[in-house]
């Protein structure tokens, strides 16, 4: 039997309707309560001897309530006993860390091979021990009232697929909402994305159509305003640096809401639900233009959200903005707002960052790092450690020579692939280097020898002209077309020893004579020699 079957008041009445000496079913007529019932409470209120004493001096409710309490105990009906009672502590204990039942649920079946509650048993145990615990402090929602010109609340809020004429198809659209807190008059416009130059471009057009600006926004945290939220009062948040440098030209603060608090900005909440339920609702926007859609939403504001009564205030929006809260806030600024976009970007292994997809190249030692990138209309600046490391064009392909620069000198030019660019380059050590790399480049047909042709060049650079020339006629004169030849011949300084045989030239330019052909005097000469060499030994 509960103790809550019959009010207190009542208890007290039962008390005095027995010291006055009336009937068991009297009372219990009187009280509109059972026979059963009256006997109960009052046998309880006997064993406590409160039924004895004069009318007039009745005993306290609490002594009255105490005496039900040991009299009667509660009793919990079997329909509300929880068949996983034997879990309560566990699940209580995961409760008070905030978890929700769907966690509590899962962890119990993976942690506790006996456990075999279902998903709603756990749910109505956690309703149950959250409806027990008591109220704590940070439960107490505190009112915050503001002055005009002080406060405004902004946030986003899903109103489904709508046309989007630039695309010609339905997407997906949200409604940007801000609110003053003084007045509650709001301005609201229909997006198809919540990146950061929307969320920028919104806040400007939402300054204009108020015509100043607000001391404090508190947006939600979402990525384009906040980047990590504040979890405690010892974290600051990290505000989104293209917000930062909206604020500062705008002359507000940003105060984020803590997450997982949103009745911190509950005004821009019930204004969010406002707009969808009371503008979106009734109205088929599917095949409309946003540019239509965005104008019936303006004279929505004007004729219909700013001039109802508030249901908070007791006052309609648009007077009280006007009259109060419009001369409060700061003018606008003097010169337009230039669009600033910060982004983070990685340096891949090439040097090079993406940004609107479009590569930029910074200095090749940035390589893996995690870069900020700094974009306006017109340019893109990169930025390691506060500190600039590159300024580009934005959206104009980087000039090649622009591209060296920021590459590691003596690698730089392996990203050219013409033959004309390395034959160009040889020529500068010296015409018998053109021609040898031509050589190379003309003795294959079928595989390519630009490595081969990158490799032999950028290593004669390493060497005076001289030397270059003088190595490469000897590599021409024995057939030799590879890198580590030429390598070898400067190593060894047999670029400055002289060729044993000289060359003879082809009998007529047409017959092309084989590479490791000789004539019999070259070689009778080149057997002469041999033998004088062998008897000087």
């Amino acid at each position: 039997m509960s103790r809550n079957t019959i009010g207190m008041h009542r208890l007290e009445e039962l008390v005095r309707l027995h010291r006055m000496g009336a009937g068991k079913r009297e009372i219990a007529r009187l009280l509109a309560i059972s026979p059963t019932t009256e006997r109960q409470y009052r046998q309880a209120l006997s064993q406590a001897g409160l039924l004895a004493g004069a009318v007039e001096d009745l005993p306290d409710l609490a002594v009255l309530q105490a005496a039900v309490r040991d009299g009667l105990p509660p009793k919990t009906p079997p329909q509300q006993l929880s068949s996983i009672a034997a879990w309560a502590e566990p699940i209580e204990a995961m409760v008070g860390r905030r978890a929700e039942a769907q966690a509590i649920y899962d962890c119990l079946r993976l942690q506790e091979p006996t456990f075999t509650g279902s998903l709603s048993a756990v749910k109505r145990l956690v309703a149950r021990l959250k409806g027990a615990r008591p109220v704590q402090p940070e439960d107490v929602a505190i009112p915050v009232r503001c002055g005009p010109g002080e406060i405004a609340q902004v946030d986003f809020g899903y109103v489904g697929r709508l046309y989007d004429p630039l695309a010609g198809v339905l997407r997906r659209a949200w409604v940007f909402v801000m609110v003053l807190a003084y007045s509650r008059h709001l301005f609201a416009r229909v997006v198809f994305d919540q990146r950061t130059p929307t969320w920028l471009r919104l806040h400007g057009e939402a300054f204009a159509a108020f015509g100043g600006v607000v001391e404090t926004v508190v947006p939600d945290n979402l990525k384009a305003a906040v980047v990590r939220a504040a979890f405690g009062l010892g974290d600051d948040p990290a505000l989104n640096r293209s917000y930062a440098e909206f604020a500062r030209h705008y002359g507000f603060k940003v105060d984020p809401t803590p997450p997982r608090d949103p009745e911190k900005k509950g005004r821009v909440e019930s204004g969010v639900k406002y707009v969808k339920r009371n503008f979106f609702m009734p109205r088929d926007f599917s095949s409309a233009e946003c540019t239509t859609l965005n104008a019936e939403l303006d004279r929505w504001v004007a004729e219909v959200a700013g001039r109802r009564h508030h249901g908070t205030t007791g006052h309609r929006p648009l007077e009280v903005f006007q009259s109060e809260e419009q001369p409060a806030l700061r003018p606008l600024p003097t010169h337009p707002y230039e669009p600033v976009e910060w982004k983070q970007a990685r340096v891949h292994p090439d040097g090079q960052i993406l940004f609107d997809r479009r590569t930029y190249p910074v200095p090749w030692r940035l390589i893996g790092r995690t870069l900020w990138v700094r974009a306006t209309p017109h340019t893109v600046a990169v930025y390691w450690e506060e500190a600039r490391v590159a300024t580009h064009q934005r959206g104009v392909p980087v000039p090649p020579e622009v591209v060296d620069q920021y590459l590691p000198p003596q690698r730089a030019a392996l990203r050219h692939r013409s033959r004309a660019f390395w034959v160009e380059r040889a020529e500068r050590l010296g015409p018998e280097v053109g021609t040898y790399i031509r050589e190379i480049f003309d003795a294959e047909d079928v595989l390519s020898q630009l490595r081969t042709v990158q490799a032999i060049v950028t290593h004669l650079e390493k060497f005076p002209p001289a030397r270059a020339r003088a190595a490469c006629v000897r590599a021409r004169y024995f057939g030799n077309h590879s890198y580590r030849g030429v390598r070898a011949i400067l190593q060894k300084a047999l670029d400055r020893e002289p060729l044993p045989l000289s060359v003879v030239p082809a009998q007529s330019a047409d017959a092309a004579r084989p590479r490791f052909a000789r004539t019999a005097t070259e070689l009778l000469q080149y057997k002469l020699t041999w033998e004088d060499d062998n008897e000087l030994n």
